[in-house]
């Protein structure tokens, strides 16, 4: 299990990563890449974006995954629309849930902002349920607030 202190050394490396490079799909496949290597026990992840009105499927790390979200559907949809972070224990008792990848048992999606709106989300799949905890979700929303300003949405 990750704690505070890895967090802030996993956003320390993420803002490093991304200094000086303005694409934002280079930025966050590389993010996702990040991630992708220093979290245990997941299964997927990555981002959806907003284009239009639904979540779309940007750079991940991880099996096929779904290409559009509605804003009123699944895990996703809801850390969208209401600009909260979702944690979700198990996935199969969240009504609505969208079934992607049916290992998938655990999930947690980070809202992201630009100037004051909601963008895009950090969408994080485990095939274990209650894979993800507070700490989890404090250093997620830590690494996400600190790297807002630095990406180009």
């Amino acid at each position: 299990m990750k704690t505070i202190e890895d967090y802030q050394l996993l956003t320390k490396q993420a803002l490093a990563l991304i200094e000086g490079e303005t694409d934002l799909t280079a930025n966050l496949s590389n993010i996702s890449a990040l991630l992708n290597m220093n979290l245990n026990k997941i299964n997927w992840v990555g981002f959806y974006l907003l284009k239009g009105d639904q979540l779309v499927l940007g750079p991940f790390q991880g099996n096929v995954a779904c290409y559009r979200i509605d804003l009123d559907k699944g895990v996703c949809g809801k850390a969208f629309r209401t600009n909260t972070t979702q944690r979700i224990a198990d996935v199969h008792d969240f009504p609505g849930h969208i079934a992607c990848d049916a290992a998938s048992q655990s999930e947690i999606v980070v809202p992201i902002n630009c100037n004051g709106k909601t963008v895009a989300v950090l969408d994080i799949d485990s095939p274990i349920t209650e894979r993800f905890n507070e700490v989890d979700e404090a250093g997620l929303n830590h690494f996400i607030t600190q790297l807002e300003s630095k990406l180009n949405f």
